[in-house]
């Protein structure tokens, strides 16, 4: 496109990396940004302060961290490590004394239920105040792992299928029919590490 009127884009806007009109009314709010993001193997979530030289992470929470530090054994990608990381990020928070947030998706679309929401769901149980509309999280049956149980559970009688499907929890030695419980375990850890705000960041 070419001509006097034409603009332009951002480098990052053209890249479909960054959304400049949500990024400023997020910006002029005033508050950190729970910022979410997800990739097939991961969870990342930090809060974010925007300053005039550029953003500042005040914390910082990634799916590996609950693997290397908190005993978790499950896939890093899936919707209980999302809420996992969004708990962690939260608790890292509240032991530095930040209480409030607004979320940042990116350029995540915002369907009911995804892991960006499981990962806010679990900043909120935190503690951290965050805006948000509660028929987009997930619910607390899906966020612990129970579908994934149910479902290893009815694929049991299939050995070959079982085993190709949970091939990632079986080489870590965790059953997927006890996602649930490990999930809780997991996260009475972090509750645990950071309940007196001892554990560094």
């Amino acid at each position: 496109m070419s001509g006097p009127r034409y603009c332009v884009p951002f480098r990052r806007r053209k890249w479909g990396k960054t959304n400049f009109h949500k990024r400023k009314a997020m910006i002029l709010s005033g508050k950190p940004r729970l910022v979410a993001r997800i990739t097939i193997n991961n969870a990342q979530a930090q809060i974010v302060i925007a300053r005039p030289k550029g953003d500042e992470v005040l914390v910082s929470a990634h799916s590996k961290e609950l693997t290397r530090n908190h005993g978790w054994k499950a896939p890093g990608g899936n919707l209980s490590a999302a809420y996992l990381t969004g708990f962690l990020c939260g608790s890292k928070a509240r032991s530095k004394g930040i209480q409030e947030a607004i979320l940042d998706i990116g350029l995540h679309s915002p369907t009911k239920g995804a892991r960006v929401f499981a990962m806010l769901r679990g900043a909120l149980d935190a503690g951290i105040d965050v805006p948000h509309s509660e028929e987009k999280l997930p619910d607390e049956k899906r966020t612990s792992g129970q579908h994934v149980a149910n479902y290893a559970r009815k694929l049991s009688s299939t050995p070959e299928v079982y085993q190709a499907k949970f091939s990632k929890y079986l080489k870590k030695k965790l059953l997927p029919e006890e996602l649930q419980e490990h999930f809780a375990e997991v996260k009475t850890n972090i509750s645990t590490a950071y309940k007196s705000g001892g554990m560094k960041t």
